[in-house]
């Protein structure tokens, strides 16, 4: 899977977030450390998806590779 990474400059940080998920941001001194905070953040929400999903009454579920 591809996924893009978008950083912005605000006023004091640079600002990452995930042009494909929203809801995955993250901040950074550099560049670099955006990079790095980007992947976490990511992991973290996939985390919360996964709890929610436990918490609800799965009907079905695949596994689904991209290419």
């Amino acid at each position: 899977m591809k996924l893009t990474l978008v950083i912005t400059k605000g006023s004091d940080f640079f600002i990452g977030r995930i042009k494909e998920i929203p809801n995955v941001l993250t901040q950074g001194i550099s560049i670099e450390e955006v990079k790095e905070n980007i992947t976490d953040a990511l992991g973290l929400y996939l985390e919360d998806l996964r709890s929610e999903k436990l918490a609800s009454e799965v009907v079905y579920e695949e596994d689904l590779i991209f290419a």
